[in-house]
């Protein structure tokens, strides 16, 4: 009964329009319908806006010279600025194991824990199959030490890690961070910047990796690389060393390039923030 009805009510509004038009020139009837057409199709065509990203910043441990506490409100802010990215935090390292990482778009690690079973090999593992399943992963500052007890396996996840018998770092001060690669997605278009911060050289592994950003050593006068992607299985990896604390993690070009590569790893246009 109630197609029927519909029915009928369709038939006598297409009788009423046709009662409306059917004085007009054709010619007007003409265009209408090409204006409504395109108008439908123009609206077709249009691109659907891009969903926001799920991200997780996993923290709570630290080395004591690392105010995590501190930091992470500001790496929050930082990657909220581009507004398709929505920043959780976890606190709890012990629970990364049995996180739900699959619900997050990225991943991003800001945390060295001191305690090999926090969150130990499943948490490692956990962490693993989410990237190699085509999760995306961010590494801040000291992160490159996190997972050191599985260090060879760490490091075919993340590209680099810390080797503490090599010179941790410059003294703490100003440097310029040059762009290494002008045509990546996530270092498209950026120029160099200055920071104050750590210029790290104590980075090990031979994992392939692509290096966007570097520095020249005011000790050593060597260039090492700050930022670097990487894509173990399916997943996507960037990883920069820069950020060692409020005042750096606040610089522009720090937070750009945060933004961008959380961006690049969650599958989105990282030049459009």
């Amino acid at each position: 009964m109630h197609v029927n009805q519909q029915g009928g009510k369709t038939r006598r509004m297409f009788r009423a329009r046709e009662r409306r038009w059917g004085s007009l020139p054709a010619a007007v009837l003409l265009g209408a319908a090409l204006a409504w057409c395109g108008g439908a199709l123009l609206a077709a065509e249009k691109p659907a806006a891009e969903e926001a990203r799920r991200v997780l910043i996993v923290t709570g441990e630290d080395y004591p010279g690392h105010k995590w506490k501190a930091t992470t409100p500001v790496l929050q802010q930082q990657l909220e600025r581009d507004q398709r990215l929505r920043v959780d935090v976890l606190q709890d390292l012990t629970k990364l194991a049995a996180a739900p990482l699959a619900d997050y778009d990225v991943v991003v690690l800001h945390f060295k824990n001191y305690d090999p079973q926090t969150p130990g090999r499943q948490g490692l593992d956990n962490l693993q199959q989410y990237v190699e399943h085509g999760g995306g992963l961010v590494l801040v500052h000291f992160a490159c030490g996190a997972f050191q007890e599985f260090d060879r396996d760490f490091e075919k996840l993340v590209g680099r890690v810390w080797n503490p018998k090599l010179r941790g770092h410059d003294p703490r001060g100003k440097f310029r961070v040059d762009i290494a690669a002008a045509d990546h997605p996530v270092t498209r278009k950026m120029q160099a910047f200055e920071t104050d911060d750590e210029l790290y050289t104590c980075l090990a592994g031979d994992t392939p990796i692509t290096v966007l950003a570097t520095a020249v050593s005011k000790v050593d006068k060597k260039t090492y690389p700050l930022a670097f992607v990487l894509s173990p299985g399916k997943g996507r990896v960037f990883h920069c060393v820069l950020g060692h604390d409020v005042q750096a993690l606040e610089g522009d070009g720090v937070g750009e390039l945060f933004r961008r590569g959380a961006a690049w790893a969650a599958r989105l246009d990282a030049e459009k923030e």
